[in-house]
């Protein structure tokens, strides 16, 4: 029956059904076809997975981005970015990626970067007379660099799954975070003869300033959220609400950029998120409480184990894994769905939950840039104005340098694990 049930969720997302509803529906069908599971516990088990106190900082975050994305900051963000490093050999691809990398520290989603800082990246590339799909390519991996650098919201679900410290992960993915963007910019550089792209006038110390005056309310965002967070100022989810204050008070009182119209605007489109996050949650979290009732994750950890011993091969699988699963569903039901799955594995390993939260969600964050479901692909769609397939074209290329950091992530756990044992402890 449980393999009933995993096939027809991948019917369900292959016809197009919402992944909500693609995992809700099989666990239903279970619960009443099993008939041991009375449907008031299946109902306490799907509440029970949204009423957990850190996953309050979801919505928070979710708002904290859109305000950023509706008052003007993300401009601020850009052309701080332009004064900085727009003169390199590469000039507004590497913008691109620097833009990304700060507005990571403020929202944390790759679709608020691409939805929002990405509107004005694409604009502004294509003014400058930049090739289109090396823009939409830098635009689209750029983003993924948003869920590693902290805060982050899928950190934040993975952190509460998998019983681990959110302070810890979001440490944890500062120096992967880092070296994405660093390849991402290595790859810009090698390609900027190749498209003979242009660069920007180097800045002048004083045009630096003025642009640092302009953009330093929403740099101190990141060093608020984490600095409260890892000197034990706020929890997670404090910190949380702490951010969408601090975007509130930029938008309205100090730069006067926003007004009540563009607040209730950021409102709804945080509510709207957020219940569809939620509402993967609560599905998802009947789904895996079916999955280990029926022990598949030890199943599946028994199979690999069967298959070979080596401590290299089994992680080379389990990424494998998570890239195709990264391909066809949202990130948020894949982490629900799969940690439980993988922990009894990771555990036999001895694998760090901390190191193995930042490999996985790199992975499913690859997957956001790959058809036929990466989320990305259909908001740069949008953004852009082209179809999915050329966005998806125009991606390829960045792919690689992205696994190259997954690779070194897998092969040296002290990317992920310095940070976090330096503040914490081991």
């Amino acid at each position: 029956m449980v393999w009933f049930l995993i096939l027809f969720l991948f019917f369900l997302l292959a016809i197009g059904i919402p992944i909500a509803l693609a995992i809700g529906i099989p666990s239903l069908i279970y619960i009443f076809v099993e008939g041991e599971i009375p449907s008031f516990a299946a109902i306490q088990i799907m509440v029970g997975g949204a009423n957990t106190f850190p996953l309050l900082a979801i919505p928070f975050f979710i708002f904290a981005g859109n305000l950023m994305n509706t008052s003007g900051v993300t401009h601020r963000i850009f052309n701080f970015a332009s004064k900085i490093v727009g003169h390199i050999k590469g000039g507004l691809g590497h913008v691109n990626v620097v833009a990304s990398i700060i507005f990571a520290g403020m929202s944390g989603a790759a679709i608020a970067d691409a939805g929002g800082l990405g509107t004005i990246e694409i604009s502004a590339m294509r003014k400058a007379g930049y090739n289109d799909h090396l823009t939409i390519g830098i635009t689209a991996a750029s983003s993924t660099i948003g869920p590693i650098i902290p805060p982050s919201m899928i950190v934040i679900i993975y952190s509460v799954i998998a019983s681990t410290s959110i302070g810890r992960m979001f440490a944890a993915g500062i120096i992967p975070g880092l070296i994405m963007g660093i390849s991402l910019m290595m790859l810009i550089y090698i390609l900027a003869d190749k498209y003979k792209l242009p660069r920007e006038k180097k800045a002048t110390f004083k045009e630096i300033i003025i642009a640092l005056q302009k953009a330093f309310f929403p740099l101190l965002t990141p060093v608020i959220i984490l600095g409260g967070i890892f000197f034990g100022i706020f929890t997670p989810t404090e910190a949380a609400a702490v951010a969408s204050l601090y975007a509130l008070v930029l938008g309205i009182i100090i730069y006067r950029d926003m007004d009540l119209r563009g607040a209730y605007k950021a409102v709804k489109a945080s509510a709207i998120t957020t219940i569809q996050v939620m509402f993967i949650v609560v599905s998802a979290t009947l789904f895996a409480w079916i999955l280990a009732k029926e022990q598949v994750p030890q199943t599946i950890a028994s199979f690999i184990l069967s298959i070979t011993n080596n401590y290299y091969l089994i992680l080379f699988l389990i990424n494998i894994l998570l890239l195709i699963v990264g391909m066809f569903m949202e990130t948020v039901a894949a982490v629900n769905i799969l940690v439980p799955v993988f922990l009894p594995l990771i555990e036999i390993l001895g694998i760090d939950p901390v190191q193995f939260g930042v490999m996985m969600i790199l992975n499913l964050m690859i997957g956001l840039l790959t058809p036929p479901f990466g989320t990305v692909l259909f908001v740069l769609s949008s953004v852009a104005k082209i179809s999915v397939e050329e966005v998806a074209r125009s991606t390829f290329i960045f792919i690689i340098p992205l696994l190259v950091v997954l690779i070194l992530i897998v092969l040296f756990p002290q990317f992920s694990l310095f940070l976090p044992n330096m503040i914490f402890g081991k």
